[in-house]
């Protein structure tokens, strides 16, 4: 093409936004006072604001006055340590797989990160060699990137499963349960925010560990995201769980090279902080000190939450709010009401009525809920 021509990116459509960072954008450029943000995918304070853990100061300090350490290139799986610590919170420490070496790790750009890879090697090797055709079942609701990671790692049967049950705003365990049984599924978990859920990293893995103590092979992406607050340093591990060693030393033999032409080697940062704090005793405690108070946080949001919309009167039951996990919860509002409290209170949240509990504080709880009854008194 001539250099008075037209340009070759003349027929590229215009991409729609990220729905949650778009939500952001929104958020931000909103002047009302009153504005909330309940749909950013992060921790807040009661503040509204991001907080450091205390633990990761700590390591940070000790990697920087650690002159042995340098810059050269982490091998293409990543950091070791990082790779057998992360698996071990995941299995626990008396898994039978680790006793008996058939686990391994691939550290990974963040959740998403691990997703890709787990998905791009299911793409090429899982029962055969070219598994395009091969359904994929996400449940539905999901996070939206499950689809995505799947549809561009070149799957062509997205199908989804039974999960939400919106009349009873819980898990639609019949309809789970009719989708799945009976099926030869190879179970791919995503653990973004392990010690989120409860305040206790194992519990938060149990079903993990259920599936692994029932012989299963499984794939399971982490995340450091959350439970460390390193968001922008990307920290993931995929644990992969073989039959024997044999066939995981396979397994990461292929991913090297999916790695290889993706991001090549891992950064050396965030994994060296989650390492670090991991193989301590005394920093692994304070982790999980840390990792608490962010839970307890969450599930004080959920109680009072609840409380202020009982109290009001707010049609509807509201028993989910704390009988679900998680720094996020499903309200059960729907799209109009979602809409009316964006475009009338500046709450803002996903259309699906999911919302960020970390959004809520002590300041803002009783605007919030006074909008929510509003809402659902007024919108149908």
């Amino acid at each position: 093409m001539s250099p008075g021509a037209g340009s070759v990116f003349a027929n590229v459509p215009q991409a729609m936004p990220v729905a949650v960072f778009q939500l952001t954008a929104d958020f931000r450029a909103d002047v009302d006072p009153r504005k909330v943000n309940l749909g950013v995918g992060a921790y807040r304070t009661d503040e509204g604001q991001p907080w450091v853990l205390p633990v990761v100061r700590k390591v940070e300090q000790l990697i920087a006055k650690d002159t042995s350490l340098n810059h050269e290139y982490l091998p293409i799986l990543g950091l070791p340590e990082f790779r057998a610590h992360s698996s071990r919170i995941a299995l626990g420490d008396d898994s039978p797989a680790i006793k008996e070496n058939r686990v391994g790790g691939v550290q990974s750009l963040g959740g998403t990160g691990a997703l890709r890879i787990g998905a791009e090697f299911l793409r090429r090797w899982y029962n055969g060699t070219n598994n395009t055709a091969t359904p994929v079942y996400i449940s539905s609701p999901s996070w939206e990137n499950h689809n995505s990671v799947f549809t561009d790692a070149g799957f062509k049967d997205i199908r989804t499963y039974r999960y939400w049950d919106a009349a009873n705003r819980g898990l639609d365990i019949k309809g789970f349960l009719e989708d799945l049984e009976r099926r030869f599924l190879f179970p791919f978990f995503d653990s973004a925010y392990q010690g989120f859920a409860s305040g206790c990293l194992d519990r938060d893995a149990c079903a993990v560990r259920y599936f692994v103590s029932e012989g299963f092979e499984l794939f399971c992406a982490q995340s450091f995201s959350k439970n460390f607050g390193l968001y922008n340093e990307r920290v993931g591990n995929l644990s992969v769980v073989a039959k024997d060693e044999d066939n995981v030393r396979r397994v990461l033999s292929q991913m090297e090279k999916i790695v290889r032409t993706t991001w090549s080697n891992p950064p050396a940062q965030g994994a060296r902080i989650v390492a670090t704090t991991l193989a301590s005793p005394e920093l692994f405690a304070e982790w999980k000190g840390n990792v608490k108070t962010m839970a307890d946080r969450v599930l004080l949001m959920r109680a009072e939450l609840r409380s202020r919309l009982e109290a009001l009167g707010t049609p509807g039951t509201w028993n989910h709010i704390t009988e679900q996990i998680g720094m996020f919860s499903f309200t059960g509002l729907n799209p109009k009401q979602v809409e009316y409290l964006i475009k009338e209170k500046h709450i803002y949240l996903m259309a699906s009525g999911r919302i960020n509990m970390c959004g809520l504080t002590t300041k803002n709880l009783d605007y919030v809920a006074r909008s929510i009854h509003e809402a659902v008194t007024k919108i149908n």
